[in-house]
């Protein structure tokens, strides 16, 4: 196979492994009803249920920083590996789960690997391909991603109609175990391994070689079986664990497998729940006191170290608070859950705990200074509002058109958000090529305003103006917008921050923008709820669908406040971002 070839296939595979990422994070929409029913919650106690969603934001936002600064110090081809290996066991967790802590431990690393995923999957395109010729794979692999809040719920109600929701996940553990082989053995030969100072001497990368997790898939040892069969035997007796299929419970002598040892004891202190636990424990230690195993835990947790645990630690629980606020909150209630003041003020607690951390520490996570120039923290602003208008537009333009034209088919409603979705990347590409001749908030001002005049539009949508062509001009233009506003924001932080530290920026980026969503969609809730209860409260002779577009006209309003606030606040922020030096291949990579 030539060079080109395996180059191609290994970018159309990444492709997939982003999607994969992508289209978890909304494959729960349809399928948490069943997913509820299948750990014993009713339906009528929702609330119950939202650490299933939560969980996944969790692992996804609060662990994309230290990823992102592990890829900068590992490489990308090992963290992209590792990050699929964990959203598969995710997967599979996921999938047999028996409780609701079991569900949400699987949802969570799921998150934690679909979060991997995204800024090493960029940064391992922008390295496979020269200059000249980055520009339509990376266009590509965002408009993948960014297709995939609308493929999420299209793959749950397929994958419903013929079989229950664990068939969903089950379907993901197996794409991701064959993504880890295919990548492994596509990347094998151009695979860049950077260490940290204190594993390996100074001196220039290593090419060529494997190194990390997929380097136990190139060369075999006696450790390595041991500890394939000790793994082995954690998947099989954990998967017994369970699920306590009844065929062998009913059986006279595998029967005693599950009978615990205390009254009233739980599943895991049975036999083979201690057989799991001794397999995996027994995994652990060969995995990092002998040499060569399938997993070298010693050599990842000394990137750990390198990568400043502590640090990323403060930073996940600052960012986590943040998810819990706001992503277990009742919109009918109040913006963030009741527990959420208590959140923030855990998360206020982190953040100044980091904020002397990094001023003590000999090689912090972020960088002393590394956004001390405003572009850079700018940066981070304006995405959290352009995350915040884009919330709106994933979720309710679907929902204005199952309001109005297309009650019954979530389909139709999808299919309505494709218009936007499409433009897009198209907006993305087209920034990118801009950005040499136009300053970083200038280009960025007119995406957000471009977005904010078509979300005015959406507030003066009818019943039937989804029925008409018109609907698609600001359907397109603000898909268009919000495109032509990615490239110059990340930019912006590439062209303010040193090269060490741009894996770190750009997960950074992505991480404002996922916040800014989470606090967008509970506040726009909130402030459109509160507008139905107004406008029934002043005509109770209104009916559910005239209140509902009352309700997503406020959402829209709000929405496009945000969008003109960040187009405001580009041209301020970003006027000497001096951004036209930075390739447009670099940045489109960090784009999606």
């Amino acid at each position: 196979m030539t060079g080109m070839s395996r180059d191609r296939l290994l970018l159309t595979f990444c492709a997939v492994a982003v999607a994969f990422a992508a289209v978890d994070t909304y494959v729960v929409v349809l399928a948490l009803p069943d997913m509820m029913a299948g750990v014993g919650i009713p339906i009528d106690e929702l609330q119950r249920a939202a650490p299933i969603v939560s969980g996944f934001l969790l692992g996804y936002v609060a662990m994309l920083p230290l990823i992102g600064r592990i890829a900068d110090l590992r490489g990308q081809v090992p963290v992209l590996v590792m990050s699929l290996v964990l959203f598969s066991i995710g997967s599979l967790v996921t999938a047999v789960s028996y409780d609701l802590p079991s569900m949400v431990a699987g949802r969570f690393l799921q998150g934690v690997g679909g979060g991997g995923l995204v800024p090493a999957t960029m940064s391992l395109v922008a390295a496979l391909y020269p200059i000249e010729r980055r520009g339509l794979p990376l266009g590509l692999v965002s408009a993948v991603q960014e297709f995939g809040s609308v493929l999420g719920p299209l793959f749950g109600a397929l994958v419903l109609s013929f079989t229950s929701w664990r068939g969903i996940f089950a379907i993901n553990l197996a794409g991701g175990v064959l993504l880890v082989l295919v990548v492994t053995a596509l990347a094998r030969p151009v695979v860049e391994v950077r260490a940290p100072a204190s594993l390996e001497t100074p001196g220039p990368p290593h090419t060529g070689k494997p190194g990390g997790f997929e380097a136990r898939f190139a060369r075999t040892s006696t450790t390595g079986v041991l500890t394939a069969v000790l793994l082995a035997t954690t998947l099989v007796a954990g998967v017994i664990t369970f699920l306590e299929p009844a065929s062998i419970q009913r059986d006279l002598t595998w029967g005693q497998l599950f009978i615990p040892y205390t009254d009233g004891g739980s599943r895991w202190i049975t036999p083979i729940g201690l057989i799991t636990i001794g397999a995996f424990v027994a995994f652990l230690l060969a995995c990092w006191f002998l040499p060569r195993p399938l997993v070298d835990l010693r050599n990842w947790f000394g990137h750990l170290l390198a990568a400043d645990l502590l640090g990323a630690g403060l930073l996940a629980a600052a960012l986590g608070g943040i998810v819990l606020a706001f992503a277990t909150a009742d919109p009918e209630v109040a913006v963030f859950s009741p527990q959420g003041p208590w959140f923030l003020v855990g998360s206020a607690l982190a953040v100044v705990l980091l904020l002397v951390h990094l001023r003590r520490a000999d090689d912090p996570i972020v960088p002393r200074g590394a956004l001390r120039a405003t572009p850079a923290w700018g940066a981070l602003v304006v995405s959290f509002l352009v995350g915040w208008a884009l919330i709106a537009a994933l979720v309710d333009i679907p929902l204005f058109a199952r309001t109005t034209t297309q009650p019954d088919s979530q389909l139709g409603a999808a299919l309505v958000l494709l218009r936007f979705l499409a433009a897009l990347p198209f907006g993305a590409i087209v920034g990118g090529w801009l950005l040499r001749r136009l300053n970083a908030g200038v280009l960025t001002a007119i995406g957000m305003a471009a977005a904010g005049g078509s979300f005015l539009a959406m507030a003066q949508w009818d019943a039937t103006s989804l029925d008409g062509f018109g609907s698609n001009v600001p359907l397109v233009i603000g898909g268009f917008g919000f495109g032509l506003a990615l490239a110059p924001v990340n930019a912006a932080i590439l062209a303010n921050t040193d090269d060490d530290s741009h894996g770190l920026a750009s997960a950074l980026v992505v991480v404002a923008r996922m916040i800014g969503m989470l606090v967008g969609i509970s506040a726009l809730t909130t402030i459109g709820l509160r507008r139905l209860y107004a406008t029934q409260a002043a005509d109770p002779s209104l009916g559910i669908r005239e209140l509902g577009i009352v309700q997503e006209h406020a959402v829209f309003v709000g929405a496009g406040v945000a969008a003109f606030g960040a187009a405001v606040l580009a041209l301020i922020l970003f006027a000497r971002a001096g951004t036209r030096e930075v390739d447009t291949a670099e940045v489109l990579r960090t784009a999606g």
